[in-house]
């Protein structure tokens, strides 16, 4: 019934289409496409350098997980001499670099004994879980509840090993190594703590004699590679705090590398 009325006198009529000014509209016609142009290539500056700085940061405090994991069997083995023995490793500490993109580099592990992998850390831990379990049971001690109290308390150590050489790299002024870098020097413990446990397996005496070596040599091990850290990040330090906690480091491990050691049911000792 509505739709036979009219306009109504008296009543104002919508407005038309206005007249264009004498610039145009500045959102429809000729002078969007330049405003439009403009806006999308400020957006584009902004989104770009936003995403490189971004990209960045990630690749400076991350790195690419992928990178941790180019190895092969003769990298293992020499990577597991220099960490086990540190004292016949006769070569340089510090890493091979290469330019790539205009930005400086490092190889993969595969090319190089001083670059740090997460195969090497990941295999070792696992490793000290399942002789962490065989112990308990030749012991008559073993329970799942156990073997997962064990699992979390390697990776207490773990974190508590990463945590020592990030606070020290900090206390030094060098807070920039990739994070997956402190990780992976942190997981190479576990390999002497492998070697240890599969001698307290074989014979119970031989831990005894294992253990401080294990912990000697992986304070070595640490230090020589925090001064090739050190030296490639930190422009100015204190020689004498740089002594200090570099010695704080390497005895830290004896008491971290012993209750690690220790395979108990109470993982707290």
């Amino acid at each position: 019934m509505y739709n036979n009325m009219g306009p109504q006198q008296g009543m104002p009529r919508p407005p038309g289409n206005p007249e264009p000014g004498p610039f145009g509209n500045p959102f429809t016609g000729a002078g969007s496409g330049f405003i439009r142009g403009g806006l999308g290539a400020y957006g584009e500056r902004i989104l770009g350098s936003s995403s490189e700085y971004v990209q960045s940061n990630i690749t400076r405090y991350f790195s690419d997980p992928q990178y941790y994991f180019q190895v092969n069997d003769q990298y293992v083995r020499n990577k597991l001499k220099v960490v086990l023995f540190p004292f016949l490793h006769r070569g340089h500490w510090t890493r091979i670099s290469e330019p790539v993109g205009g930005r400086l580099s490092y190889k993969p592990p595969i090319y190089d004994i001083n670059a740090p992998d997460l195969y090497i850390p990941f295999m070792a831990f696992g490793t000290y879980v399942v002789l962490a379990g065989f112990s308990l049971g030749l012991n008559g001690k073993f329970t799942p509840e156990a073997l997962n109290w064990l699992f979390v308390k390697g990776l207490v150590g773990w974190f508590l090993q990463v945590m020592l050489l990030k606070v020290t790299l900090l206390s030094l002024g060098s807070g920039e190594a990739p994070l997956l870098d402190i990780v992976a020097y942190g997981g190479y413990a576990f390999a002497g703590l492998c070697l240890a446990g599969f001698a307290k397996i074989m014979w119970g005496y031989s831990y005894y004699a294992l253990m401080p070596w294990t912990c000697l040599c992986t304070g070595i091990f640490l230090v020589k590679t925090m001064k090739r850290v050190l030296f490639a990040e930190v422009r100015s330090y204190d020689s004498s705090k740089h002594h200090y906690l570099l010695l704080f480091l390497a005895l830290v491990q004896f008491p971290l590398l012993i209750w690690l050691g220790n395979i108990s049911v109470n993982w707290l000792l």
